[in-house]
């Protein structure tokens, strides 16, 4: 059962300005609790036993924060790796070799069920390459555009449909060997799971928030204490 967590903190945070033009997305507090913190805790919860952060935006910040952890830190710092290239680079960390590996995306928060718990139940390598925690469009607070995927009844997914990828998933890591370039989107490796027909959905019973702008921090908040 996969137990190394990736959490993404390395973006610029672009639409959460101006809160972000002094320090990163991830140490942006929701409900009393940074984004990063919630999101390592989730991970912590849910039997994330070994936990890797890529940073770039404001890096010191983020290190500073996590000093005395032990949450391994992936520095990118270069140009942005995108969330395909900073998997990549931080396999070394999580344990390359060991098998497919959490992601978790910080700035969305969860309520009901944990979902990292959630994917680690209905992992099943043998038929998977990629099972990602989804929430119906009508669900997804704070959403903006349409749905990502579409599920058939035996979990597998494709593109459109009206649900949303919640930002949480579990991935083999194979897929990011035939990639030549340093920096791309795990999309890329999605469409190639998808095209195996390897790529499943999970169906998050609960609340989900994204927190990717200003004023939808106090919807999340709303949600936290609702939840």
């Amino acid at each position: 059962m996969p137990d190394a967590l990736m959490i993404f903190a390395a973006g610029l945070g672009t639409r959460m300005r101006p809160l972000t033009e002094t320090r990163p997305k991830p140490l942006i507090h929701v409900g009393g609790q940074t984004l990063l913190d919630r999101a390592i805790a989730l991970g912590r919860a849910g039997g994330a036993r070994r936990v890797v952060v890529n940073t770039h935006y404001l890096a010191r910040m983020i290190a500073d924060h996590l000093a005395g952890s032990d949450v391994a830190i992936s520095h990118e710092p270069g140009p942005v790796l995108e969330t395909g290239g900073g998997l990549r680079q931080a396999l070394p960390l999580l344990g390359a070799g060991q098998g497919a590996v959490l992601t978790l995306n910080p700035d969305v928060v969860w309520t009901g069920a944990n979902p990292v718990a959630g994917l680690r139940a209905a992992w099943d390598g043998a038929r998977m390459d990629a099972l990602l925690m989804l929430v119906p469009l009508a669900r997804a607070t704070a959403r903006t555009g349409g749905g990502d995927f579409a599920q058939d009844d035996a979990g597998r997914i494709g593109r459109g449909g009206d649900l949303v990828y919640g930002g949480a998933q579990i991935i083999n890591p194979a897929l990011l060997e035939t990639i030549p370039e340093a920096a791309f989107s795990l999309n890329r490796c999605w469409d190639a799971a998808i095209a195996r027909g390897r790529a499943f959905g999970l169906i998050h019973p609960g609340g989900w928030c994204d927190v990717g702008r200003p004023d939808t921090i106090p919807l999340a908040e709303a949600l936290l204490a609702n939840g």
